[in-house]
Order: structure tokens, then C-alpha cells, then sequence
């Protein structure tokens, strides 16, 4: 059974990903696969490849700096594009493309997934040297998610 709690910044689980650590604030197992929750701190260069969820639910809430999210197609160009800051809330369902990128030099936000599976994706990456999405799309595959066009230039 899921249990209350109240985890403050920087008392979760700490774990690599390509070039940065990212927090498990929130864990799949401890909500029974209800929702996985990450804190991040993202640089320009840290932005995905535009890309679709099929199985989960995504969103994000900015805690500092400026993010830049395209919503809505599976080409950059023809993206809805919106700017968020401290404080916002942005809602990327599934089977809804999307990706994001910080416009200041980092931003740290959280990200949320419903259902929590998703993180044993993020988990299994590990460390290296910059961002290699293209080497993981069987990986992604396994976990719902497609890749569909390449990431906001930085």
C-alpha cells in the first residue's frame, strides 16, 4: 500500500543520468506504480528529442530558472510553443509529442509521471559523457515512448 509522506529537496534518491544527477523524489514503488517524481536541474544541452508517451501522463512544475516546452506535433516547427517560469505547471498527456529545453543557463523543475514506470527508463541510462538518445530508442520502445524529431538546438 502507498504511504504519506513529505520528502524536502535533496532527501530523495540521488542517480545518474548521461551527464547530470538527478533526484527520485518520488519513487514507482512506493506509490504502487500510481506516479514517479524527479527533481532536475536541466542545462541548455540537456533538452530530449521531441518525442511521445504512450503509457504515461507527464508533467512539469519549474522551481527556477526558464523552460521552453513544444507541445502538440511530431515536428519541432509545427510545435505549439510556450514559455514557463518559476511557479508554472505544464501538462504534457500522452500520445501528445513534446519536448523541452531551458532558455536560462539551468532551470530545475520537477517531473511527474502517471502511471511511474517511465523511471526505470531513466534509471537504466547511467552515466556518459552528453545526451545519446538515439542509442536507447529499443530501450524507450520497451517503455512507450518514441522518438520523433531532434531536440531544440541549444
Amino acid at each position: 500500500m502507498s504511504v504519506a509522506f513529505v520528502r524536502n529537496p535533496g532527501d530523495g534518491t540521488h542517480y545518474r543520468y548521461y551527464d547530470s544527477v538527478q533526484e527520485q523524489v518520488v519513487s514507482t514503488t512506493e506509490t504502487q506504480g500510481v506516479v514517479s517524481v524527479a527533481r532536475v536541474t536541466a542545462r541548455r544541452s540537456d533538452a530530449p528529442p521531441l518525442h511521445v508517451h504512450s503509457r504515461e501522463d507527464e508533467s512539469w512544475v519549474v522551481l527556477s530558472g526558464r523552460v521552453r516546452f513544444w507541445i502538440g506535433s511530431s515536428s519541432l516547427d509545427a510545435c505549439d510553443v510556450h514559455d514557463a517560469g518559476p511557479g508554472a505547471y505544464v501538462f504534457g498527456p500522452r500520445s501528445i509529442p513534446h519536448t523541452f529545453q531551458p532558455l536560462t543557463t539551468t532551470a530545475e523543475f520537477l517531473v511527474i509521471n502517471n502511471p511511474g514506470a517511465i523511471e526505470g527508463y531513466f534509471h537504466s541510462v547511467g552515466e556518459a559523457d552528453a545526451r545519446h538518445d538515439a542509442d536507447h530508442v529499443d530501450s524507450l520502445a520497451e517503455y512507450g515512448v518514441a522518438l520523433l524529431d531532434a531536440p531544440p538546438q541549444a
